[in-house]
């Protein structure tokens, strides 16, 4: 196991060509679960093949347990990598594939012969190990893969995408065997995906990352509760957070953002009157589990009634469209809400749950106003 420490590393590949990774600076600890996530292109294979020497960094440093690897050579720097290919070699058996990176490094048949049991019974592959790799499903391809480089025994694992040649269903169940797999091993691991449900669910912290450039690290709860921009509120979260157009005004010393169903508007309270912000346009943020269904009594949330667009039942939720602001919003409810295209809701927005971004910029807005401020909003709402 090995802390993994990334600073300022930058690769281009070639004069005058665009960074195609800028000023990454990372840190991880022992045992931790990072997980680099963000649309194709945005740089996450360049970063891993960059860690794992597969590719040389034209700036910065790259760190294992405080030494710099920067210069090194692949096999110098103790890491197994999954690619998304598998890249099993198709002459070999199973076991001969998990027991090959054993052989060059000259280990006794016998430890050969004990790491590959261990391998074979924590993946479950026991029963395959004289297959060849075209007798193999895709997940059991993934496993082997995965028990090639758990063999190694190496101070840091790197997955490239592991999962995403398998269907759904067979990605949820190795998804689960992954993060088992970690806590039993608790090596330090590196994992790249676009898949931000992988993304939410393995990592003990994330990066989100965009052109190169790393937009949000934190835990997987800060990036979804917290998240820095707009890009990162949108990729985090499934269905993606509602964007509502508002514009903000001045009234009675509070900051307003008007919202209009084409049937009623209501006008939501964000904090203390900013004379910097009155009168200007910009993007309201809410997630689709966070606009409550109700009558709007007792509990001081400002509500609006609204026409229900759409209606898509997905098992456990019922996802109902609405407009606001011209704009569609994506409300998650109840799966047994009587719900149909036609009907009006009374959709409450809490406040305190929403987020505000620049609409040039994306970057997010904090207002200078604590919880009680917001809280004092919601009550002068309700009295009006």
């Amino acid at each position: 196991m090995a802390t993994l420490e990334l600073r300022n590393v930058n690769k281009t590949y070639g004069s005058g060509l665009p960074d195609t990774l800028k000023d990454i600076q990372l840190s991880i600890r022992d045992g931790e679960f990072l997980i680099l996530v963000g649309p194709s292109g945005c740089g996450k294979s360049t970063l891993m093949n960059c860690i794992a020497g597969l590719e040389n960094i034209t700036g910065g440093a790259i760190l294992i347990d405080d030494q710099d690897v920067s210069g090194m050579s692949p096999k110098d720097r103790d890491i197994a990598m999954v690619f998304q290919s598998y890249a099993l070699y198709p002459t070999m058996s199973v076991r001969e594939n998990i027991e090959f990176g054993l052989k060059i490094r000259k280990l006794p048949q016998s430890a050969i012969d004990e790491e590959v049991a261990r391998v074979a019974k924590l993946l479950q592959i026991e029963h395959l190990l004289a297959r060849k790799p075209a007798q193999l499903s895709g997940g059991q391809q993934q496993r082997v893969a995965m028990g090639r480089a758990l063999a190694r025994r190496p101070k840091i694992y790197l997955f490239d995408e592991p999962l995403s040649n398998l269907d759904a269903k067979l990605r949820v169940e190795m998804r689960t065997e992954m993060k088992l797999m970690h806590q039993r091993l608790k090596t330090t691991t590196v994992y790249v995906t676009h898949d931000q449900i992988e993304a939410m669910t393995l990592g003990d912290k994330v990066a989100v990352m965009k052109d190169g450039i790393i937009q949000q690290f934190g835990t997987p709860q800060q990036i979804y509760n917290d998240p820095a921009n707009q890009f990162v509120a949108s990729f985090i979260g499934s269905p993606p957070m509602n964007f509502i157009p508002v514009r903000l005004t001045k009234q009675d010393g509070r900051l307003l953002a008007v919202l209009d169903s084409g049937q009623a508007r209501c006008e939501l309270p964000l904090g203390p009157a900013n004379d910097d912000l009155d009168g200007r346009e910009i993007i309201l943020g809410i997630r689709p589990e966070q606009i409550a269904l109700g009558a709007g009594e007792g509990n001081g949330l400002p509500g609006i009634r609204a026409e229900v667009q759409v209606t898509e039942p997905t098992g456990p939720d019922l996802l109902v469209f609405v407009t606001l602001n011209q704009t569609k919003v994506c409300c998650r409810l109840a799966p047994d809400i009587a719900c149909r295209v036609g009907d009006s809701l009374n959709l409450q927005f809490d406040p305190a749950r929403v987020l505000l971004f620049d609409a040039d910029s994306g970057e997010r807005l904090h207002l200078a106003s604590s919880n009680t401020a917001v809280k004092d909003n919601v009550a002068h709402f309700k009295g009006r």
